[in-house]
């Protein structure tokens, strides 16, 4: 396999340009490299296949925008949900003393965190921008571990494609390619501007991930299964945002 190059893909972009035999072309000069997103088929199929194929060249290599602390906004919107449920409020009101991350799927060590198992694993903070599809954004400081660090304790297995985070949420999931699993800055948030991660915000953890739109860091994670086989989960587009209509990719 030839390696993908900037070249190739602007022209595969080019020719999309042009029409529907131009997204057909591009679309095969996406399945040439691998470069076909789980929901990259259909009647969009060959647009969200353009978008990822050309993110992914693109934006290679290239660290989140970080802001600098002045910028952090004052009042940052929340887009709170009521806690999911009795459950939850009850691990709320023990101060999640007993709340745990489940990992598990094509991992060697399938294994359960607590919130001081995670900061154990050792923290860091990233100043990043959350924005949504509905045209609101706000900036904030997060902190947390690199999802990447909770992968390796597992021993994440050479075959895993995918990485799928779960929620107390009924029904919410999402995943992420192994591109986005490993970036430093794709970070299991535990806390929000110097203190806890509010429950408004998604607390005790949510996964952001800064270089997408932010239905991709889903609120209240507890659960993360490595994977070669995106198509089993759901009803096989990745996520649970493409049977609404969503991106699996969602990239800016």
């Amino acid at each position: 396999m030839n390696p993908i190059t900037r070249r190739n893909l602007i022209l595969g972009g080019g020719a999309a340009a042009a029409g529907v035999g131009g997204l057909d072309a591009a679309d095969r000069l996406a399945k040439r490299y691998g470069l076909i997103p789980p929901d990259g088929s259909g009647v969009y199929g060959p647009g969200e296949t353009l978008t990822y194929a050309c993110q992914r060249l693109l934006t290679r290599n290239t660290p989140a925008r970080e802001f600098s602390r002045s910028m952090i906004s004052k009042n940052p919107f929340a887009n709170a949900v009521a806690p999911p449920n009795d459950a939850f409020r009850k691990l709320q009101a023990g101060g999640f003393r007993d709340w745990r991350l489940v990992v598990d799927g094509t991992v060697a060590h399938p294994m359960s965190f607590s919130l001081v198992d995670l900061k154990g694993l050792g923290l860091h903070s990233q100043i990043t921008e959350v924005a949504c599809e509905e045209g609101w954004s706000y900036i904030a400081e997060w902190i947390g571990t690199p999802l990447s660090g909770v992968l390796r304790e597992a021993g994440v297995l050479p075959q895993t494609q995918y990485v799928v985070y779960s929620s107390t949420e009924e029904g919410m999931w999402e995943s992420i390619d192994m591109q986005d699993a490993s970036d430093p800055h794709t970070l299991l948030a535990m806390g929000m501007n110097d203190g806890n991660l509010p429950v408004g915000f998604g607390g005790p953890l949510r996964l952001r991930l800064p270089r997408q739109l932010g239905y991709k860091s889903v609120k209240y994670v507890n659960h993360i299964t490595a994977t070669d086989d995106i198509k089993k989960f759901g009803k096989g587009l990745g996520s649970v945002s493409p049977e609404y209509g969503y991106a699996w990719y969602a990239g800016m």
